[in-house]
């Protein structure tokens, strides 16, 4: 009797784990197909980082990339999530460009001129001799030109947008009015800058902005070449007397890049948004960045420092620029040599600036 009860034991325990087993399958089977109904409508997120060298509270990041994300995940309805990592927290600014090509990152914003060299035919956006009236009239240049020319160089990264500092001006402890008076005068300058310079008479001494401060205030320098924003921003109005507009002399062009993998792997109406937004960031925010700055900074350096501004006479311009032209000249051979249209290349430039200093004056 008891073999029987036993056996019935087992019966029973192997009935209920059967059916425990089957309403597990049966529960899984309902979750699934409650999944795939709740997801139907909720797609992956692509998370993407982007890699820049200005500060956190800089307005390239306040201004520019914090609302140019938000805009991109709003536009693809949250499927693409992009994380800012600033002051070079991610990478050296001077290796952003490669980065984003080879995937350390998915997006970068750094200054072309950083890997001089690299970028051969965008130098023609740098060059000394071209007038730019404010960073609007260089950034659409700049853009515009780009598109035009479609240069081989930046065929390895997807690029999303160009924004320029515009032309740059002289910053001296003495004054300068006249060509003579910057003749042998120490000034901060890298780069093509210190080419350009050199051409005028100047002495170049290559330092970041970081340093131009103690340089100025030690007399190690007497001056510096570069963007408005940099007497407020750097504080270097405390430390130089004069302003002598130079619109002729400087220009800085910046990137915003995506990996070329990464960018081909979106889904074509993720890639239709996003370049709605970069449209739309170009001309509402981009172009004006650092003509905003520059006002800023401006106002800031004659009524709060007293400084004062010098506007060299159109004589005098006349004579600066030609002292520059053999940068230009040089520009031309190297591109040829390399089998571009050198001429071409910085007509199209000279053109395009000429139409669009007259659109904003």
């Amino acid at each position: 009797m008891q073999f029987f009860l036993g056996r019935n034991k087992d019966i029973g325990d192997w009935s209920k784990m059967l059916l425990s087993l089957l309403l597990i399958l049966i529960l899984g089977a309902a979750m699934g197909c409650s999944n795939t109904g709740n997801d139907s409508g909720q797609k992956p997120v692509i998370e993407l980082r982007l890699a820049h060298f200005f500060p956190s509270t800089h307005p390239a990041e306040m201004d520019l990339i914090q609302p140019w994300i938000s805009a991109i995940e709003e536009a693809t309805d949250g499927q693409v999530k992009i994380v800012s990592y600033p002051n070079q927290t991610l990478l050296n600014a001077d290796s952003i460009y490669a980065g984003v090509v080879d995937g350390s990152t998915d997006l970068g914003l750094s200054c072309f001129s950083y890997t001089r060299g690299r970028f051969p035919v965008l130098e023609v956006f740098e060059l000394p001799g071209i007038t730019y009236n404010n960073s609007k009239v260089a950034s659409k240049v700049a853009w515009e030109g780009i598109k035009e020319l479609n240069p081989q160089e930046i065929q390895d990264t997807k690029l999303m947008m160009v924004l320029t500092t515009g032309p740059g001006d002289l910053y001296t402890k003495t004054p300068v009015r006249i060509l003579q008076d910057i003749k042998g005068m120490e000034i901060r300058a890298t780069g093509l800058s210190a080419t350009t310079l050199q051409a005028l008479g100047a002495v170049p001494a290559a330092m970041p902005q970081s340093d131009a401060y103690e340089a100025l205030t030690k007399g190690v320098v007497k001056g510096n070449l570069g963007p408005i924003e940099v007497l407020k921003g750097w504080k270097q109005a405390e430390v130089t007397n004069y302003i002598t507009q130079t619109p002729f002399l400087y220009n800085t062009l910046f990137f915003i890049t995506m990996n070329l993998d990464k960018w081909n792997s979106l889904d074509p109406s993720i890639q239709e948004a996003i370049e709605a937004v970069n449209e739309e960031y170009f001309e509402k925010v981009a172009i004006s960045l650092w003509d905003m700055q520059n006002e800023d900074a401006m106002q800031y350096a004659v009524d709060e420092q007293g400084m004062e501004i010098f506007t060299l006479s159109p004589e005098e311009s006349r004579q600066w620029i030609s002292l520059v032209q053999p940068i230009q000249d040089d520009f031309v051979r190297r591109m040829n040599a390399e089998g571009n249209p050198g001429q071409e290349i910085l007509d199209t430039v000279k053109r395009l600036a000429d139409q669009y200093n007259e659109e904003y004056q």
